[in-house]
């Protein structure tokens, strides 16, 4: 166990916390299983920027590794301690310091809940637009770390496009600002675009200046189902190619509809469907209208894009999908989470290359995910009591990463590389490409003091 003391010079009781409670719910995350967990010798709750910095500094003096952590929302084990040492839980630091409607920007610290903001904004009729689905519970910090997004990416794009300036803390202790607070610059090198997405291995964000968008006056959801999957797919990339306005174009097979009404007990048709949002100000009839004309050009089965359609209601099953997946098959478990992206060209080649792999070995692998901007998400689930089924999901695994990496694609989208896509970097941005990468850690972290174990291959 690592001699945490120190830490009693630096912060006050109630923010130190060695018990095995707070060290096992630090030990995991939302996509790391209890037997692959690595609880922290300790957990920490700075209320500061200079906390954070006395923290960072005393550990790189010590040589304790330095994890950052907020909602544990992750799939890929990003938050997790690989190596131990300290957690540092930045979920006290939750306030939103200055909203500036003028400027549509907020400033925020990195514990505060995505939803939050939208709260302490809409008075002003303003919002942030590319929370992701989990955005009622990740924090903004968690969110830039890992340069997330959501179902309203085809529209709005990441939440990295929509941070101006950041505040970060180094290794070694020391505070600078990146970026800037208008809305664009050609100063020097591009730091805050390098921190957003690092994945708390080049420094740990302590405030962030937001950028807003005007609340849109009208929004219209609904969704499609189709007879098969290959008429789905073509339907979005149709809907993408010809320009219309949609705020989201989320796919849902038909395996993920049947797990997701067993969960709900709901009633959404069985077949490949794909949910969708408008928002607007003004000619919304006319972009719902153009989407009826997309849409019947693939012969669905039925299309609800009625005005009076409940949007809670309609979305609230894709919404509920991740934990119907964990539900639906007790027995056995997802042993990947899979986060995929393709340019929206290749949308229908992946999606199909997934039921592909399904069929050839037998094995269930639903597949949902934002459907707009060509991200897939997809579960390879087996019985870890079977002989073999284990080591058969990563090969599935592998052979669909590597599918959409081929198809000028990536290993992830939104989740981010954390300790599961480590071996997929090299074979997406090759060694020189790596090898920079690790340049730039080794000048900004030389002692590996940050969230080591993450983003590069062992």
């Amino acid at each position: 166990m690592t001699d945490t003391a120190f830490l009693g010079s630096i912060l006050s009781p109630d923010q130190v916390s060695t018990t095995d409670a707070d060290r096992d719910h630090h030990g995991t995350d939302w996509g790391t299983s209890l037997e692959r967990a690595s609880p922290p010798d300790v957990v920490v709750w700075p209320e500061s920027t200079a906390e954070v910095s006395a923290v960072l500094a005393a550990a790189t003096e010590r040589g304790i590794p330095v994890t950052p952590f907020a909602a544990g929302t992750g799939i890929e084990g990003n938050a997790v301690p690989a190596h131990g040492g300290i957690s540092l839980d930045l979920t006290r630091m939750d306030a939103v310091l200055d909203v500036r409607p003028d400027d549509r920007q907020v400033d925020v610290e990195p514990g505060v809940i995505g939803a939050d903001v939208d709260e302490a904004v809409a008075g002003h009729g303003l919002f942030f637009p590319p929370l992701p689905t989990s955005g009622d519970m990740a924090t903004i910090g968690g969110m830039i770390a890992t340069n997330a997004s959501g179902k309203r990416t085809v529209k709005y794009g990441k939440v990295g496009d929509w941070v101006r300036e950041i505040e970060v803390v180094l290794a070694d202790g020391s505070v600078f600002t990146a970026g800037t607070r208008a809305e664009k610059t050609s100063s020097g090198y591009d730091i805050r675009d390098l921190i957003v997405g690092s994945e708390g291995t080049l420094g740990v964000v302590t405030r962030a200046t937001l950028s807003l968008a005007g609340r849109p006056e009208r929004t219209r959801v609904g969704r499609a189902t189709f007879g098969t999957l290959d008429d789905a797919t073509a339907a979005v990339a149709d809907l993408v190619g010809s320009g219309v306005d949609v705020s989201a174009a989320e796919l849902v097979d038909g395996l993920s509809a049947r797990m997701v009404n067993d969960y709900m007990g709901s009633e959404l048709p069985e077949g490949p469907t794909l949910f969708l949002e408008f928002q607007a100000d003004h000619g919304l009839e006319e972009e719902v209208e153009f989407c009826r004309t997309i849409l019947a050009a693939h012969d669905p089965v039925e299309v609800l894009l009625d005005g009076e359609t409940d949007p809670e209601a309609v979305w609230k099953p894709r919404h509920e999908l991740a934990d119907a997946v964990r539900a639906y098959y007790p027995e056995r478990e997802s042993f990947h989470a899979g986060d995929i992206a393709v340019p929206i060209g290749s949308f229908s080649s992946i999606v199909a290359y997934v039921h592909e792999v399904a069929d050839d070995h037998d094995v269930p692998i639903p597949t949902f995910g934002h459907a707009g901007d060509g991200n897939v998400h997809f579960d390879v689930i087996v019985d870890p009591e079977v002989e073999g089924a284990v080591a058969e999901a990563h090969e599935i695994y592998e052979s669909i990463v590597t599918e959409a990496i081929d198809l000028g694609g990536t290993a992830t989208g939104e989740h981010g590389i954390g300790q599961g896509k480590r071996e997929f970097l090299p074979v997406e941005h090759g060694e020189t490409g790596v090898d920079a990468m690790r340049a730039i850690k080794d000048a900004l972290d030389p002692h590996g003091t940050l969230n080591p174990g993450k983003v590069f291959p062992e």
